[in-house]
């Protein structure tokens, strides 16, 4: 058969060949439920919104009804890119990996709106009969499924916030939004402090935080599970325009890489950053990295970067098992042995940047974003320091996990 001539198929099938397309219907709901969501809405004196997936397409409907609220907006891990961190009111992630400022958004609301979320931690919302609540789901499945919504919308995020807009009042009293934004802003300043805290030798926490102002416009970051993922949620200011992922609903090791590479090959101009833990490495993103080797040539711009947090330590598990379980580190399971990811990066054609001094954390940052070829940056990173926030309970983490 190999050997045959080929002829074409005698039927032409599908839109490539008969131009039949396919317009994705506009789903939105009924009026009279868009006017009992804003009712519930439009009573509220201390409005919370939680943005997940399901938003990343309606930023600017988000936005404006947020306004109108006056609501602050907390954010799915991922929804971490469905609204800027540049707005005052918007308090970043939510969960055992979110903000403070999330947690009392959350605990402080009396009415909560969700927006293509199926956020699944419901400890972390608001208890039980404390706020009214709405959802927006463009899944019917997922109404209701994390919290008892007094009203739930079937529909698109964007074309149902678009058609509830001008069913809402807008609020005069802005003193839940000024509640929000000194509990932001106070919340950016001790990130920054927690940051620059000594560590042997690099503070994970910094690699992050001296990304934020780095990131070039249009950025995609992508996140691996573990440890590393706590600083993309918490310390990573997302921009307009750029995009980002992980695997959020399952939490599963090594995506950080296989989904930096199809970022590249979807958006070939775009600047793509994988931040991966030195555990997902040795399970398959070291493999990966042969595919980004034998490809990296036929994209636009070779702007492609995978940030490792060399620790030799499992480290999410390591804290889970120390805070949550009460059980010491069992290095027999946790420690893993240390590699030179940025030499096996330089064996297969790639450029290797190794850092260990925490003041070259931002220089090195610079080095890789202006290289000619995609780049392993590697970060000797401290086990020690802990991926838990502060504000965590005990009871919660052990929820959580």
């Amino acid at each position: 058969l190999q050997d045959l001539p080929y002829e074409a198929p005698a039927r032409a099938h599908g839109t490539l060949h008969s131009g039949i397309g396919y317009a994705a219907p506009k789903i939105v709901p009924h009026v009279p439920e868009l006017q009992r969501a804003a009712e519930v809405l439009n009573a509220g004196e201390k409005v919370a919104i939680v943005v997940g997936a399901g938003a990343l397409h309606a930023t600017h409907e988000v936005i404006a009804v947020a306004d109108r609220l006056g609501a602050g907006a907390a954010k799915a891990l991922l929804g971490k890119g469905a609204l800027p961190d540049d707005l005052p009111w918007v308090t970043g992630a939510i969960g055992l990996l979110g903000t403070r400022p999330s947690y009392e958004l959350m605990t402080g609301c009396d009415t909560l709106l969700m927006v293509g979320s199926g956020f699944p931690y419901s400890e972390f919302l608001p208890k039980e009969g404390a706020a009214r609540a709405v959802q927006i789901d463009i899944a019917p499945r997922m109404l209701s499924l994390r919290y008892p919504m007094e009203v739930n919308l079937v529909g698109d995020s964007a074309e149902t916030l678009r058609a509830l807009l001008p069913l809402l009042q807008q609020k005069s009293d802005r003193s839940w939004r000024a509640t929000i934004e000194d509990s932001v802003k106070d919340w950016w300043s001790l990130l920054e402090k927690r940051a620059m805290q000594p560590a042997d030798p690099i503070n994970p926490q910094r690699v992050a935080w001296e990304l934020s102002p780095r990131l070039p416009e249009r950025a995609i970051v992508t996140s691996d599970s573990g440890s590393c993922a706590n600083w993309f949620a918490r310390d990573l200011r997302m921009r307009p325009g750029m995009m980002c992922s992980l695997s959020g609903g399952l939490a599963s090791m090594g995506a950080a890489v296989p989904y930096a590479i199809a970022a590249k090959f979807a958006h070939p101009d775009r600047p793509v950053i994988a931040l991966v833990g030195d555990g997902a490495m040795q399970m398959n993103n070291m493999a990966e990295l042969i595919t980004v080797s034998k490809y990296w040539r036929q994209w636009a711009t070779p702007s492609w970067i995978c940030a490792v947090f060399n620790n030799e330590d499992l480290n999410q598990v390591t804290w889970e098992q120390r805070v949550i379980e009460g059980n010491p580190k069992f290095d027999a399971s946790q420690r893993i042995p240390n590699v030179p990811y940025h030499k096996f990066a330089e064996l297969i054609g790639l450029k290797g940047i190794y850092v260990d001094d925490p003041d070259c954390v931002g220089a090195a940052w610079q080095e890789a974003m202006g290289s000619a070829c995609p780049v392993v940056l590697e970060f000797k990173t401290d086990p020690e320091v802990p991926p838990l926030p502060p504000h965590i309970t005990l009871k919660q983490a052990r929820a959580f996990a």
